[in-house]
C-alpha cells in the first residue's frame, strides 16, 4: 500500500462540487443525535480516523489495552457528551478539531480509577485491537511525540482513503486487473517505472502502458486532494494542508 504522498508538483484544482459532501458534512450529521443518519455518520468517522487517535493515545504512554479502551470511549463520548456540538467548519481543519477533543478527553474526562466500569457504554464501532497494536509495533514510534504520531497517521489515513477510492473506481470500470498491475507505480519515482514490464503484464504497447500509468497517478493526485478537501474549511486551504502533510510524511 502506498505510504508516500502523491506527486504534488502538478496539482489540480479541487472543483467546488467536492465541498458539497465533505467530512464536515458527516460531522454535522453525526452531531444531530435525533437524526437516523447520526449513528451511521459517527461510525464513518470512527472507521476513518480511529487509528491516528489510537496512535496518539499509545504515544502518550498508555498500554495497548488502555489505549484501545480510551479510543473506544472517546468515540462513544463524541456523541454522548455532545463534543461534536463544538465542531465548526469555519474554525479550520477537522484534523485539529479531533486532536483537541482527544486531548481534553484524556485530561478531563477519563477517570482511570473507574477501570472496572470500562465498556459499559454503547460503542459506535469495534476496533481491531490486535491489528492496531501490530501496526503500532511495526512503525517507528519510539521517542516520537504523540502529536507527531497523530499527524503522520492522519496523513496515512488520507492516503489510504484516496487509494480505496481509486481502487473502487477501477473496479467499477471492470479494470481491477489493470489497477493491481499498475498500483506499485503510485509510489515509484518517475524514472524508475518499468514501463516495458508493465506493457508485458498488461499485454499492450509500452506507449499505452505509459498513458495508463499517467492516468492512474493523475487520478490518485486528484482523489488525494479531494480527500484532503473533505477535512478543511475552504477550497483555498487545500494547498496548505497538502504541503503540511508532505512535510509530516517527509519527516520535516
Amino acid at each position: 500500500m502506498p505510504v508516500s504522498l502523491p506527486d504534488t508538483n502538478h496539482t489540480e484544482a479541487v472543483p467546488p462540487s467536492l465541498f458539497v459532501t465533505t467530512r464536515w458534512s458527516v460531522v454535522l450529521a453525526a452531531r444531530e443525535k435525533s437524526s437516523p443518519e447520526s449513528a451511521a455518520a459517527l461510525e464513518t468517522l470512527c472507521r476513518a480516523y480511529w487509528y491516528p487517535l489510537y496512535a496518539y493515545v499509545r504515544g502518550s504512554g498508555h498500554s495497548p489495552h488502555d489505549a484501545q479502551d480510551l479510543t473506544q470511549e472517546f468515540f462513544a463520548r463524541l456523541l454522548a457528551k455532545d463534543y461534536l456540538l463544538a465542531a465548526d467548519r469555519e474554525k479550520g481543519r477537522f484534523r485539529t478539531f479531533l486532536r483537541v477533543c482527544l486531548k481534553r478527553f484524556l485530561a478531563n474526562e477519563w477517570d482511570r480509577q473507574r477501570a472496572l466500569k470500562r465498556g459499559g457504554g454503547e460503542r459506535p464501532t469495534s476496533l481491531d485491537a490486535s491489528l492496531a497494536e501490530q501496526r503500532y509495533a511495526t512503525e517507528l514510534t519510539t521517542g516520537v511525540p504523540p502529536d507527531r504520531l497523530y499527524e503522520r497517521q492522519w496523513a496515512m489515513a488520507l492516503l489510504e482513503q484516496a487509494l480505496a477510492r481509486l481502487r473502487a473506481e477501477y473496479a467499477a470500470a471492470d479494470k481491477t486487473v489493470e489497477f493491481d498491475q499498475l498500483k506499485s507505480t503510485l509510489t515509484a519515482e518517475r524514472g524508475a517505472i518499468p514501463y516495458a514490464a508493465m506493457a508485458l503484464a498488461l499485454n499492450t504497447s509500452e506507449g499505452a502502458a505509459r498513458v495508463a500509468v499517467h492516468r492512474l497517478r493523475k487520478r490518485y493526485r486528484e482523489l488525494f486532494r479531494a480527500t484532503v478537501a473533505d477535512t478543511v474549511s475552504e477550497p483555498g486551504d487545500v494547498d496548505d494542508e497538502v504541503r503540511h502533510l508532505a512535510g509530516v510524511l517527509g519527516g520535516d
